[in-house]
């Protein structure tokens, strides 16, 4: 039977979710020296190694397992002790996965509820709705917004409604690129905007409408607010969320090229821990969601 201290597991927290053993210290207001008995310690009492010692530092796949295991530890140690009505509590920290899209259109006040009602900090970590399951199996966070309803092991899933994109671009783009319309020939030749390397919003909508083959040239944002920005500017079409869009379109700064869309379904995944913090969390987010989506 492994002997864990909780010293020892905030600790190695402290280590992944800094990324050095000196940052790591100055977070936990101790010396490096106790950072790293406390490490050696735990690795001892694991039989394993836990991270490896490169910059930022890593966990092992031996690490990944403890580290799951150390988030829920602590997670529910803050739980108990609001339960119990302790004088000195620690701020928990949650960390999550949030897709761009939904963080700069709906899921941002869902958070800023919860922070406010249950003194509870947040680490987000910005992945697109395909790619944000690698986060939960690594232990990097304890829930996600993402595009997979299968769980991930040890995870419940809910589903949250659907965020649809609409392809969209200035007047003064649509009048030169697709002035008789977005028919195939214009769209293989017409520049876009895509929000990074693993974003393929567009790359489907053209394989759709111009073929496999089509491969216009493209523009990089890897911002969201900016990412909208840049198709207002004219700098290529793009797949924008109808809440972005909104008042853009009302007022003439964006068009539509096209009368159809992509609807994206989205689910919140978390670790099946019973949390009294983390339950807060999920049903703040789903019920945002109900309102927001479709």
């Amino acid at each position: 039977m492994m002997d864990l201290q909780l010293d020892q597991l905030r600790a190695f927290v402290a280590v992944i979710d800094s990324g050095t053993f000196d940052a790591a210290a100055r977070t936990l207001q101790v010396t490096p020296s106790a950072i790293s008995q406390r490490m050696k310690a735990l690795e001892a009492a694991t039989g394993r190694v836990l991270v490896q010692r490169v910059k930022p530092v890593r966990a092992t796949a031996s690490g990944e397992t403890i580290l799951r295991m150390a988030r829920q530890v602590l997670l529910l140690e803050v739980d108990a002790e609001r339960e119990l009505g302790s004088d000195e509590v620690a701020t928990a920290s949650i960390p999550l996965v949030i897709n761009s899209d939904s963080l700069a259109t709906w899921a941002l006040p869902a958070l800023a509820r919860v922070a406010s009602a249950h003194d509870v900090v947040f680490d987000v970590f910005r992945e697109d709705q395909d790619h944000s399951t690698a986060r939960l199996r690594d232990g990097s966070v304890m829930a996600a917004i993402t595009s997979v309803a299968e769980p991930v092991q040890g995870c419940v899933v809910r589903a949250l409604g659907r965020m649809r994109y609409r392809p969209i671009a200035s007047p003064a783009f649509a009048e030169r690129w697709f002035a008789h319309g977005a028919s195939a020939a214009a769209l293989r030749s017409a520049p876009y905007v895509i929000y990074d390397r693993s974003d393929d919003l567009q790359d489907r909508y053209l394989r759709t409408h111009a073929g496999r083959t089509a491969t216009p040239p493209k523009h990089f944002i890897p911002a969201s607010g900016e990412y909208a920005t840049a198709v207002r500017l004219g700098m290529g079409w793009g797949m924008l969320p109808e809440a972005q869009i909104g008042d853009l379109e009302a007022s003439g700064e964006l068009v539509a090229i096209g009368d159809d869309g992509i609807d994206v379904p989205l689910y919140w995944q978390q670790w099946r821990l019973h949390s009294r913090l983390l339950a807060a969390v999920a049903d703040e987010i789903v019920a945002t969601a109900a309102v927001a989506l479709r």
